[in-house]
């Protein structure tokens, strides 16, 4: 399993997500109204939009929230333009990590990341130094209970997935960036809406991290998810079940 799947399944069983809900919703709001901004309002012609607006719909975001941070994109208030930002670097036991940014304030988001990866035995490096070793990708995820293994395989290969890996917890459906909207909107038609559904960064290969440096990365992971600025975080993991099952205790 790979580190992105990982970190979500520790913070899970944690009960992080649930303590976190609040600013989920408001990272989810800050994406919807970005990709509003970008394209239009419409997100039948506004694929980033369609995409933000079902990842939150997958996080059961309130829909009238949802059409609130659509609005927001027609007015010009203060804090209403962000920028695209992306770091990159390694965490303990040469883990590298991408972190994806919408920041009103570049320099406040850049010393929030600098600091996490300071903190705990990271290092950031330039733009560009570990993202060639992830493959850009759309992922929509259901839990075990949504089909049966093949049932799941079947239908993601009709709607153009190119893998799907099925557990005892979750399907992970796995496509080209290009295809995403197209193999979510097939699937959600046979299984109804994912449990979690966008664009992500999967990693070509995988590190393992023994104990003794499982712990700081995951504080890391965790510290710089926390910041209000960042969406998304991904790194190239692995931990075996013994290590998993410590941490989540």
């Amino acid at each position: 399993m790979a580190g992105h799947s990982q970190f979500k399944n520790i913070m899970h069983r944690k009960g992080a997500q649930d303590a976190k809900r609040a600013k989920m919703f408001a990272k989810l709001a800050r994406e919807i109204t970005v990709a509003a901004k970008e394209s239009g309002p419409d997100p039948d012609a506004n694929p980033r939009l369609r995409t933000a607006v079902a990842a939150a719909r997958a996080q059961n975001m309130p829909n009238d929230r949802i059409s609130k941070a659509v609005k927001v994109a027609a007015g010009s208030g203060e804090g209403e333009n962000f920028d695209e930002v992306r770091y990159e670097g390694y965490g303990p036991g040469g883990v590298a990590v991408i972190v994806e940014a919408l920041t009103d304030n570049r320099n406040r988001t850049a010393a929030e990341v600098r600091a996490a990866f300071s903190k705990y035995s990271g290092n950031l490096a330039e733009t560009g130094a570990v993202s060639f070793a992830f493959d850009r990708v759309g992922e929509v995820v259901y839990p075990a209970s949504a089909a049966s293994a093949d049932a799941m395989f079947e239908a993601a290969l009709e709607a153009g997935a190119t893998d799907v890996a099925s557990g005892d917890e979750a399907h992970e459906v796995v496509c080209e960036a290009d295809d995403f909207n197209t193999v979510r909107e097939g699937l959600e038609e046979k299984f109804g809406a994912p449990e979690r559904a966008g664009l992500v960064w999967k990693p070509q290969n995988t590190v393992p991290v023994e104990e003794d440096k499982a712990e700081s990365l995951i504080k890391l992971l965790d510290a710089l998810e926390d910041s209000d600025d960042v969406q998304t975080v991904s790194a190239n993991f692995e931990m075996s079940d013994e290590v998993l099952a410590r941490l989540s205790a």
